[in-house]
């Protein structure tokens, strides 16, 4: 049965480049880009797209765990979503892995990489953190503040590979 595994955190805790890191080096895994899934709707304000987003991430996952694929999906879960996914998709997948990124704020709202915030994603980076999305009741938490992407991947990795 193909697996499934969900990499959650705020914005800008690595969750895209470690999800694509992870498929490149993961066989026959299907990266689901909740954020892809969102701009679909970009014109519809945020508290109803998120809803309508988590519905289609289970739609696509879905697909591709009935082909026989596995499945990773990257996007900033709080728990409810979270078991909504996996409650959804547990039928289909076994086992169910969760990571959450999770780097120090300051680290969170900083420029990593080649990405630079708006002032809404800096804000709403602070938001996230003041509601608990960088420890969301689910999952492994990493705090990557201070590793490399591809450390990250090889602690993931270790953790996929002891279950």
């Amino acid at each position: 049965m193909p697996r499934l595994i969900t990499i959650s955190g705020s914005i800008n805790s690595g969750k895209t480049t470690i999800s694509k890191l992870l498929t490149s080096t993961l066989e026959a895994t299907a990266h689901v880009h909740g954020d892809s899934l969102r701009h679909f709707v970009n014109w519809m304000p945020l508290k109803e797209a998120v809803p309508l987003t988590i519905s289609n991430i289970i739609a696509v996952s879905a697909i591709f765990l009935k082909s026989g694929l596995s499945v990773l999906v990257d996007y900033p879960l709080v728990k409810p979503e979270y078991e909504q996914v996996i409650s959804s998709l547990q039928p289909y997948a076994s086992p169910v892995h969760a990571f959450v990124l999770s780097p120090r704020l300051e680290v969170a709202q900083s420029v990593r990489g080649n990405r630079t915030l708006s002032e809404w994603e800096f804000s709403r980076i602070g938001q996230h953190y003041a509601t608990g999305m960088n420890n969301p009741g689910f999952g492994l938490i990493i705090d990557n503040s201070n590793q490399l992407p591809e450390e990250t991947v090889e602690l993931i990795l270790g953790q996929l590979s002891a279950t």
